[in-house]
Formats: C-alpha cells, sequence, structure tokens
C-alpha cells in the first residue's frame, strides 16, 4: 500500500455577495487538507548497484588489485575498459575488454570484476541481464619501484688542531654509491 502524505492548506475565501440594490464582501478562512500519493520512480527496471556503493567498489578494487609480474617488470601503466553483464542474482556473468594495456593487466582486470557482487531489485517474475561499463586503473606504486642507485655523503670540518695562523678551511667529502 503506497504511503499517502497529507497536507493542510490555510485559505483565505473572499467573494461577493449581492444583497438587494448593495453588494458586500465576505471573507472567509478555510482548512484544507490535502492527501497525495508517493510517487513511484520513473524507471521501471532499476539498474544494479554495488552495495556500499561507488566509494566502497573503488576501495574493493584497490584492496583486491594483484599488479600483473609481467607489467611490473616493464613498468606499464594506465587503465583498462571492460563491458560485463550481472545476471538477475547480482552476479557478474559476463567480461569483455574493451579496451586494454597487455602484459596480464586485461586478464587481473577481469578476475576483479568477476569478484564483484551487485544488489538488484526485483523486478515481477522477469531474469533481466544488466551490462555495465567500469574502468580499471593500473598505477605503479612508488614503494613497488626500487631505486636504481642511492647517494649519499656527508660533510666533516676539517680538525681544529692545526695552527691559527693559517686560516685555510677544508673540507672532506664521502660519496657512497650501493
Amino acid at each position: 500500500m503506497p504511503k499517502i502524505e497529507r497536507e493542510v492548506l490555510n485559505v483565505k475565501l473572499i467573494y461577493l455577495k449581492s444583497l438587494g440594490n448593495r453588494q458586500t464582501a465576505i471573507s472567509k478562512n478555510l482548512t484544507l487538507r490535502l492527501m497525495k500519493k508517493e510517487r513511484k520512480g520513473n524507471q521501471f527496471i532499476k539498474s544494479p548497484q554495488y552495495s556500499g556503493g561507488l566509494a566502497a567498489m573503488r576501495k574493493f578494487i584497490a584492496d583486491n588489485l594483484k599488479y600483473p609480474k609481467e607489467a611490473l617488470k616493464n613498468k606499464i601503466e594506465g587503465s583498462v575498459y571492460i563491458r560485463y553483464g550481472i545476471n538477475n542474482k547480482g552476479i557478474v556473468i559476463t567480461t569483455k575488454v574493451i579496451s586494454g594495456l597487455g602484459h596480464g593487466c586485461d586478464e587481473e582486470a577481469k578476475r576483479l570484476v568477476r569478484l564483484m557482487k551487485f544488489e538488484v531489485e526485483k523486478i515481477r517474475k522477469l531474469r533481466v541481464i544488466h551490462h555495465k561499463k567500469i574502468r580499471v586503473w593500473f598505477k605503479i606504486k612508488q614503494e613497488a619501484v626500487k631505486p636504481a642507485s642511492q647517494v649519499q655523503y656527508s660533510i666533516k670540518p676539517a680538525n681544529k688542531s692545526e695552527p691559527k695562523a693559517a686560516t685555510k678551511k677544508s673540507y672532506s667529502y664521502t660519496i657512497k654509491i650501493s
């Protein structure tokens, strides 16, 4: 049964009443009660939503993304676009790479999308397959990249045991490359 809202309007009604040769203005205060039904959405078939929303989906992808070794070795970065189908139970049943990177990134993006579960509203005994698109980003984290070389240096002042007459200042530097 739909929810019914009640709305109360206070209206001042002014009308003219004629009595013989003269007209009189009569005003009355009326209270009108209007009833409105709650409107349903315009869409007959609603699109499935990831439980928790878009932020939860992004967090799920970030937590479960395993960067492929080949892509990490070749320093491949970019995004993979995937089209996927969701059945009436909220399970991803088909995945297709629209635009990929290769080096194992396409397969990893497909694996991630197949792990996702969606919330689907039931539609009067209809089994509908919903199709959606998603972009999965592959970006190498700075911790994952090992620097090729590292430079360390230290500055030490010259020994002060020399006599003060000599005003020469000298410094020594040590550079270690590992």
